[in-house]
């Protein structure tokens, strides 16, 4: 009797919530489609063990703790403000200037080590770049940037290997540069700080970024200096840029899209492993060959090539240069020359810890002693 009263009252209970509420609003929750049973982030780390295990081999667990720590940075400095001033501060942090220490090292080596390297231009610098970093090991952290006695900012706060496709670009004086990429604007602002660029055309095919871009230009570069280097931001799609502008630029910088390992490791926002944007994902390389041949066919016969990721993923670093090395011998019949970075990669090595076994191009990998990085880069010269 007792069982038959309980099963009535559920009944009724049952019977008096489904009334509360029309049958056209009860539903049944969709668990799958309104709720992703993992954060991006985790997916992003499940991509890159898959993956990267099988790349790197023993390297990964080094590798992937590393992405996971904390990111350590360097302090590009800003020449049109009192730079000389604030390299003396950031010389009190304890921290140097690791541009200058390459250079230094460079001179220290013996000239048979240079001049056997068949590509001078394969290991000279961009000039005038000044960038400080902590030691090896030490994970101090530099304050943040503030308004100099000039009125601009006094340093800029970025991952110090994002300046070595810059330096390994070697620009010099009275060049016409195109960075294709250039949004948020890390690398634009290092090719300003050279003195070098006559005319720089800075493209992102993102609004919202290119408006990143240009708060960055307001705050560190003096308005007579932006229009004496004659700075052109833009927001076209870049694939297209070898048909608005061939055969234009001496020096063409390529930091292409790509799946931002660190980023996608620590950030839900925008990042590239989210469930929605899965086809983004699978065709990213194949969007990176087609900004890749688009700066080679915008460069002058005998100008230089800087192709950059952020990414780990050998499909989107050398088979992407392969790519489109392929790409414009078979359709344009234009001949394109691999650079030997070597030399390049050796001046930065007490910085910086570098793959091994790349095929094509130079890989920092981050490391707990140094962790900068991921960054990929490969010098090309267009011949024909």
């Amino acid at each position: 009797m007792a069982a038959l009263v309980v099963r009535r009252t559920r009944d009724l209970l049952k019977r008096a919530d489904l009334a509360k509420a029309p049958r056209r609003l009860r539903h049944k929750k969709k668990w799958a489609a309104t709720e992703p049973k993992f954060p991006a982030t985790r997916l992003a780390l499940q991509n890159f063990d898959m993956i990267y295990s099988v790349q790197f081999g023993e390297l990964w667990p080094s590798i992937r703790v590393s992405l996971l720590s904390e990111q350590k940075y360097g302090a590009l400095v800003n020449n049109f403000g009192a730079w000389d001033h604030v390299s003396a501060e950031l010389e009190q942090l304890n921290a140097r200037d690791f541009v200058n220490k390459a250079h230094a090292r460079g001179e220290q080596e013996p000239e048979s080590s240079q001049t056997s390297d068949p590509s001078p231009a394969s290991w000279t610098c961009s000039p005038n770049l000044r960038c400080f970093t902590f030691a090896r090991g030490d994970v101090s952290r530099f304050p943040p940037a503030r308004l100099g006695s000039l009125g601009v900012m006094d340093y800029y706060l970025m991952d110090a290997a994002s300046l070595l496709p810059v330096l390994a670009l070697g620009l010099q004086p009275g060049d016409t540069v195109l960075d294709l990429c250039a949004a948020p604007g890390g690398k634009t602002l290092a090719l300003l700080q050279t003195g070098c660029c006559r005319n720089l055309a800075a493209n992102d095919l993102s609004t919202s970024r290119t408006g990143r871009l240009q708060k960055i230009l307001h705050s560190y570069v003096p308005q007579d200096i932006r229009d004496r280097s004659r700075v052109r931001v833009t927001s076209w799609d870049g694939r297209k840029w070898g048909e608005l502008e061939g055969d234009t630029y001496d020096q063409v910088l390529v930091d292409v899209p790509c799946t931002t390992d660190r980023h996608s490791l620590h950030e839900e926002e925008n990042n590239i492993f989210q469930r929605s944007r899965k086809k983004e994902r699978q065709i990213l390389p194949m969007l990176q060959v087609q900004l890749l041949a688009a700066g080679l066919l915008a460069t002058k016969p005998g100008g230089h090539v800087v192709y950059s990721t952020c990414s780990l993923s050998h499909l989107q670093n050398e088979y992407v240069v392969q790519g489109a090395i392929e790409l414009l011998a078979n359709q344009y019949s234009i001949e394109v020359r691999v650079e030997d970075l070597t030399h390049f990669r050796k001046l930065f090595m007490d910085t910086f810890s570098f793959f091994p076994s790349c095929q094509v191009g130079e890989l920092v990998i981050p490391n707990l002693m140094a962790n900068f990085g991921p960054m990929y880069f490969c010098k090309m010269c267009r011949l024909t």
